[in-house]
């Protein structure tokens, strides 16, 4: 078996570390800055670069190429994520929930990796139909502590650590670094995509919606419940590294969230975030040499978490 290095210790990196132990390697993971101790970090005010830790976490194949793969990673990070949830883990939730569209269209291509959708028609005033499934959102402040755990509790480590150069490191190595990929191994085809949330109190929302209706606007809806909270965004900046809340975004952000689920009218703001989403043209998963690069998911690192973590395995 292998001794492997993983830089990046996002969920990326943490679901690789996972299946590299369990198949018997010796694992460390070096993160330049380690997710959330605690659930409810992110509502303290900070901007979190941490993408893991701000996202929304509904398993949903958004903002990542090429569909062939990222179809299979899908289908098989959710059966890991029914698992999960089965088992009771910490974070991991099974939820019905619809994705709506203004006029009607062909089924989804996704719809290949679950196992049961139903078609909706006049899911909400002003929609022609949806597409309606049972998808695990996963809470990351929660989830995340716990992947970390799940490491530990391996056998492995997880260690901050700002990696400058892949030779630094020796023998075999992952590089799951997410945006970080440009600096580190000079991937100019990555590209940030600004993603802006709020938090809402938990009013008793119990599906999340999805609506992708404006994205060429720059602009998507998703209502996701949590346990505590509710997320609502969002926008999808290509390019943008601000990560300062804008308060006007926030705002369209409350009016577009509370139209489609009007149970929100009166949820009160719990916080705000501000995450980058590690967009390339595809998602790089491939070995060159004693490097396996597994980053460029976009805006579905959760959604092939597992999927990926398997061929990581594989290639190792």
């Amino acid at each position: 078996m292998a001794e492997v290095t993983i830089v990046g210790a996002g969920v990326i990196g943490l679901s690789c570390a996972v299946r590299l132990l369990e198949a018997g390697h010796d694992v460390r993971v070096y993160g330049r800055e380690l997710t959330p101790s605690a659930p409810g970090a992110e509502r303290a005010g900070r901007i979190d670069t941490v993408t893991s830790a701000v996202a929304a976490a509904v398993w949903y194949p958004y903002l990542a190429e090429p569909r062939d793969r990222v179809g299979g990673w899908s289908a098989t990070a959710l059966a890991a994520f029914t698992d999960l949830a089965a088992r009771g883990v910490d974070g991991v939730v099974m939820t019905p929930g619809t994705e709506i569209f203004r006029e009607p269209v062909p089924e989804p291509w996704w719809t290949s990796a679950v196992p049961s959708v139903e078609r909706v028609l006049e899911p909400r005033p002003g929609y022609a139909e949806g597409w309606s499934f049972v998808s695990p959102v996963i809470e990351m402040p929660v989830y995340l502590p716990w992947l970390a755990g799940r490491v530990r509790e391996l056998g492995g480590t997880v260690e901050q650590r700002d990696v400058r150069s892949l030779d630094e490191l020796d023998g075999l190595v992952v590089n799951a670094t997410g945006l970080g990929a440009r600096e580190l191994v000079g991937d100019a085809s990555m590209e940030p995509v600004r993603g802006q949330v709020v938090y809402l109190e938990q009013v008793g929302v119990d599906r999340w919606w999805i609506d992708d209706s404006a994205l060429d606007l720059g602009v998507t809806t998703y209502v996701v419940p949590r346990s505590r909270d509710i997320v609502v965004g969002g926008t999808e900046d290509h390019g943008a590294e601000e990560l300062t809340v804008d308060p006007a975004t926030a705002d369209a952000i409350l009016e577009r969230a509370r139209d489609l689920v009007p149970e929100l009218r009166d949820a009160r703001v719990l916080g705000h975030n501000v995450g980058l989403r590690p967009s390339r043209p595809t998602v790089r998963l491939e070995r060159e040499g004693d490097v396996v690069h597994c980053y460029g998911h976009g805006g579905a690192g959760v959604t092939l978490s597992w999927g990926c973590a398997d061929e990581v395995t594989a290639l190792i």
